[in-house]
C-alpha cells in the first residue's frame, strides 16, 4: 500500500513588494525523500522552504502535511531571544531528559552548548540551529544551507548522520560533493516554476542544460513564426483583410506569447583584472611559528608563494588559517621565523565575515562610500579598474537590479551579499588575491564562474575555503593545518591533498615499524634501500608534462597574438602586457623542462 506524501505545496502564489515569486507552484516530498533544492540565488529557494515549514504563508495555494508527520527546519539567521545559552535554544524543542541529545550533536557539529547566546557569531548561532533540528529527529527535516560555518570535519559527520536517516529531508546547499553525497531527487526553482528530477544532483547539470537547450530551439522556432507571420501580414493583409482577420489575431497572440516568456537571468559578468606583475617570489616564509595563550598554531612551516599559485588552506575552525594568512601577509608577527614580501603588491581581500558590508546603508551607498571608489564630484558614479562607471550600470554587471541598488543590504540573500562583496573586490586592480570562505551562500552558476575567473587570474590567490569541490577545481597547492602547530604542504586539492595525507601515514608507519624491529634485532642486516625521489618530488615529476604542455600552449597563443602587426600601434597596451607574458612563459618552461631533466636523472639513479 503507498503511504501518503509527507508534504504537499498545492498551487501555492507568493508575491513580495509586488513581484511575483511563485504563481501556481505545486510539488511533493515522499516518504525518504533525500531532495536537492537548487537554483539561483534569489530565485526564492529559502522562501519556499519556510513556506514548506509553514514560517511564510503564501498568497493562495496549501501546504498540507501528513497526520502525525514532524518537519523540523533548520534557519539561517534563528531567533535565540529568551534564551542564555545556545543550548538552552537547542534543546527547546526536546522533551524533559533529552538534553543529552544536543550534547552529542554539538561534538559532532563542534559548537560549544554553553555559549552565550548574547556574545555569539552568526555562525555559532547557525550551528545551533542545525544542532537543534539534528537532535530533534523530524521525520521531515528542512535545511538551508546547513554547511555553511562548518569545517570539513564537521560537514563529513553531518554527511554520515543523514546518510544514517531513516527521515525525508530537502536540502539547499551550495556544496556540490555534498550534494552529490546525499541526494536523490533535485528539485529546481526556474522564473517561478518547479521542476523534479527524480536523480540527485550528480544528474542535475546535464538535465537543466537540456531544458535550457529544448527552451531556446523553441524561442528560435517561436521567433520564425513571428517573422514569417508578420511579413504576410504587411504583404498580403490589404487584400485579404475581412477574410484573414483570424490569422491577424493568431499572430497578435504568437507576440503575446513571446513578451510573456520569462527570460534566463544571464551570468554575472564578474572580471578580476590583474595589475602590474608582481615579482616572481610573492611570499617567502621560512621556519614560522605562532602560539595564542599557550596554544600552540604553528610549529616551523615554511612555505615559499610563486606568483601564479593557487594556495589553499584547510583544516578545522579555529586552528589559525586566517591567523597563518595574515602572517604571510605581514599583518600578524610571528613568535619565531620570517616572512618575507615580494615586489610590487597590490593586494584585495575577500573577508567572510562581509565586515566591508554596512548592513544598513544601501548598495549603492555601500559602493560610493568606498573612498577607493569614489569618483570626485559624482554622486552616481564608482571607479572601476581604473575608469569610471554608472553605479546601477556596475551593479546590473552582478545581477542587481536598480530598485536593489537603492535597498539595504540587509535586505539581501546570503548570495547577494557575496555578489556584492565580490563586486567591491573586482573593481580594484590586484596581483595577489586572499579569499576567505568566498563559496558561502553563492549559487552553483556563480561558482563555476568565479572558478573559471580565478583560473584566468594573472595573480597568485590564497584560498581559505571547506567547499571540497572548490578546492579541488582551484587549488594548485593545499596547506592543511592539522592542529597542535601541524602545517603539511601538499600537491594539488583537496582530493590530492586526502591521497597524499593516506600514503604519508602509510610512510611514517612503515619507517616507524622498521625503526622498532631495527631495535628488536629482528630486522635484517641488509641495508634499507630509500626511495630515489621523495614523494613531493615523485608527484612533482608526475605533474611537470602536463605544465609543459600548458606553457607551450600559452606561448603558441601569445606569439599568434603578437604576430598581428597592427596590435603595437592600435592597442599598445595589449602588446606590452601580451610581450611581458611570452617572457615570462619562455623562462618558466625553461625552468620546468630543467626541474623535469633534474627529477628525471635522480629517478634514473
Amino acid at each position: 500500500m503507498a503511504r501518503a506524501p509527507l508534504l504537499q505545496v498545492s498551487d501555492i502564489s507568493l508575491t513580495f513588494g509586488g513581484n511575483p515569486v511563485f504563481s501556481g507552484l505545486g510539488l511533493v516530498v515522499q516518504p525518504g525523500d533525500r531532495v536537492a533544492l537548487v537554483g539561483r540565488n534569489g530565485s526564492g529557494k529559502s522562501t519556499l522552504m519556510k513556506v514548506m515549514a509553514g514560517l511564510v504563508e503564501a498568497d493562495a495555494g496549501s501546504v498540507t502535511v501528513a497526520p502525525g508527520t514532524t518537519v523540523g527546519y533548520m534557519e539561517q539567521d534563528p531567533t535565540m531571544e529568551g534564551f542564555a545559552t545556545l543550548g538552552d535554544y537547542a534543546a527547546s524543542g526536546l522533551a524533559p531528559g533529552e538534553a543529552y541529545r544536543v550534547d552529542m550533536v554539538a561534538e559532532g557539529l563542534k559548537f560549544n552548548p554553553a555559549g552565550a547566546v548574547s556574545t555569539a557569531s552568526g555562525g555559532e548561532r547557525r550551528r545551533a540551529a542545525l544542532a537543534k533540528l539534528m537532535a530533534e529527529s523530524p521525520e521531515l527535516m528542512l535545511l538551508d544551507e546547513p554547511t555553511n560555518h562548518l569545517d570539513i570535519e564537521a560537514i563529513a559527520w553531518l554527511e554520515t548522520e543523514l546518510k544514517n536517516t531513516k527521515a525525508g529531508f530537502v536540502l539547499i546547499s551550495h556544496d556540490r560533493a555534498f550534494l552529490r553525497e546525499l541526494t536523490r531527487a533535485t528539485l529546481w526553482i526556474d522564473r517561478g516554476v518547479v521542476r523534479r528530477l527524480e536523480s540527485g544532483f550528480e544528474a542535475f547539470e546535464g538535465w537543466r542544460d537540456k531544458i535550457w537547450d529544448e527552451e531556446d530551439d523553441a524561442r528560435h522556432k517561436l521567433d520564425r513564426k513571428i517573422k514569417a507571420e508578420g511579413r504576410w501580414a504587411v504583404e498580403g493583409i490589404s487584400a485579404r483583410r475581412k477574410r484573414n482577420m483570424g490569422r491577424v489575431r493568431a499572430l497578435a497572440d504568437l507576440r503575446a506569447e513571446r513578451s510573456a516568456q520569462i527570460r534566463r537571468q544571464g551570468a554575472a559578468a564578474m572580471v578580476l583584472e590583474g595589475g602590474q606583475a608582481s615579482g616572481k617570489k610573492v611570499i617567502e616564509a621560512v621556519g614560522l611559528e605562532k602560539a595564542f595563550d599557550g596554544k600552540e598554531i604553528l610549529r616551523g612551516l615554511t612555505l615559499t608563494v610563486q606568483r601564479g599559485d593557487r594556495i589553499a588552506f584547510v583544516g578545522p575552525n579555529g586552528v589559525g588559517k586566517t591567523t597563518l594568512i595574515k602572517m604571510l601577509l605581514g599583518q600578524v608577527e610571528p613568535d619565531a621565523g620570517t616572512v618575507k614580501l615580494g615586489t610590487n603588491l597590490e593586494i584585495a581581500v575577500f573577508d567572510q565575515t562581509r565586515a566591508q558590508l554596512d548592513p544598513e546603508q544601501s548598495l549603492w551607498d555601500n559602493l560610493t562610500g568606498d573612498p577607493e571608489m569614489r569618483v570626485s564630484g559624482k554622486a552616481d558614479q564608482i571607479m572601476v579598474r581604473g575608469q569610471p562607471k554608472h553605479v546601477v550600470g556596475y551593479l546590473k554587471d552582478f545581477l542587481f537590479d536598480e530598485v536593489q541598488a537603492r535597498a539595504p543590504v540587509k535586505s539581501l540573500s546570503g548570495g547577494e551579499k557575496a555578489r556584492l562583496l565580490l563586486a567591491r573586490l573586482m573593481a580594484r586592480e590586484s596581483n595577489l588575491l586572499v579569499l576567505d570562505e568566498p563559496t558561502n551562500d553563492l549559487d552553483i552558476e556563480t561558482l563555476d564562474l568565479l572558478q573559471d575567473i580565478l583560473g584566468d587570474y594573472d595573480g597568485t590567490v590564497l584560498l581559505v575555503s571547506h567547499d571540497r569541490d572548490f578546492l579541488d577545481r582551484v587549488a594548485t597547492t593545499t596547506v592543511a593545518m592539522e592542529g597542535d602547530g601541524r602545517a603539511t604542504v601538499y600537491a594539488g586539492g583537496w582530493t590530492d591533498y586526502r591521497s597524499q595525507r593516506g600514503e604519508r601515514a602509510q610512510e611514517l608507519a612503515s619507517i616507524s615499524v622498521g625503526k622498532q624491529l631495527g631495535k628488536q634485532g629482528k630486522q635484517s642486516s641488509a641495508p634499507v634501500q630509500k626511495p630515489k625521489l621523495s614523494f613531493t618530488e615523485k608527484h612533482r615529476l608526475d605533474e611537470l608534462p602536463a605544465v609543459i604542455d600548458k606553457l607551450t600552449a600559452e606561448i603558441a597563443k601569445l606569439e599568434e597574438l603578437l604576430g598581428d602587426p597592427d596590435l603595437f600601434t592600435k592597442q599598445p597596451a595589449k602588446f606590452q602586457k601580451a610581450s611581458d607574458a611570452l617572457v615570462e612563459r619562455h623562462t618558466a618552461l625553461s625552468n620546468a623542462e630543467e626541474e623535469w631533466l633534474m627529477l628525471e636523472e635522480k629517478a634514473a639513479g
